[in-house]
């Protein structure tokens, strides 16, 4: 894949989505090098594709912890992106918890990834996990929220 040169000149079209689709392909098959390397021509993180995909998707559902922890940390971080949705209204941490990937799905909690958003099959990311049989991602968001709750708790 490597990518060199920067994207100034880019403003739209095929090439923009060639490298919008390689920068998924690198998340996806857990290749931080050309992932970085993308990045630094100046392509936004949360580039999506037709289908609403973003990169964080792509790592989250493969399970890829150096990728995830790569996005969160290297953007002006909103909640709002960690809940981006895809065509299906499936989040990032939909994608984790119907794959069984624990420690995603904790950092996309951290990162305010939320475990109520629906998808269009009327599920949540913890009805996903149920769904597929994935126990110990319930008790790894109980975990998280409950540790969530009690940072947020103030004590008087």
């Amino acid at each position: 894949m490597n990518v060199n040169g920067p994207l100034s000149s880019v403003a739209s079209g095929p090439v923009l989505w060639d490298v919008t689709f390689a920068f998924q392909q690198a998340a996806r098959y857990d290749d931080i090098e050309d992932l970085i390397n993308l990045a630094s021509t100046g392509l936004s993180l949360d580039s999506m594709d037709s289908e609403g995909r973003t990169a964080l998707h792509m790592a989250s559902a493969n399970g890829h912890v150096d990728i995830v922890d790569y996005l969160i940390s290297n953007r002006v971080f909103a909640v709002k992106d960690v809940n981006s949705s895809n065509a299906e209204k499936n989040t990032p941490l939909h994608w984790a918890c119907l794959n069984g990937h624990v420690e995603i799905v904790k950092r996309l909690i951290l990162a305010g990834g939320s475990v109520s958003a629906v998808n269009s099959h009327e599920r949540t990311p913890v009805d996903e996990a149920v769904h597929a049989g994935k126990m110990e991602v319930i008790d790894a968001i109980n975990t998280v929220e409950a540790q969530v709750e009690l940072a947020s708790a103030s004590f008087s």
